[in-house]
């Protein structure tokens, strides 16, 4: 059996798309999601995709709630 440091590295090589999904993964089995939870965040995202194709609401670049956030908690 490997030891965690050569599972780490071998983990580390791959590309980032498998590296995500190991990740994901393994955190699920450490918190395991809530079915009903789960269902009620996507509609949320549901919800919010529908409302940004519409035209309802209008994204904001992540820079500017970033910098938003920054001026905030700065002082």
């Amino acid at each position: 059996m490997q030891g965690i440091s050569e599972l780490i590295q071998e983990a580390s090589s791959l590309p980032i798309e498998a590296r995500a999904k190991i990740v994901d993964s393994l955190l699920r089995t450490l918190n395991q999601p809530n079915p009903e939870i789960e269902a009620q965040w996507t509609a949320v995202a549901k919800r919010r995709l529908a409302e940004l194709k519409s035209g309802r609401v209008k994204p904001i670049p992540g820079d500017q709630v970033f910098a938003k956030i920054h001026k905030r908690f700065a002082d």
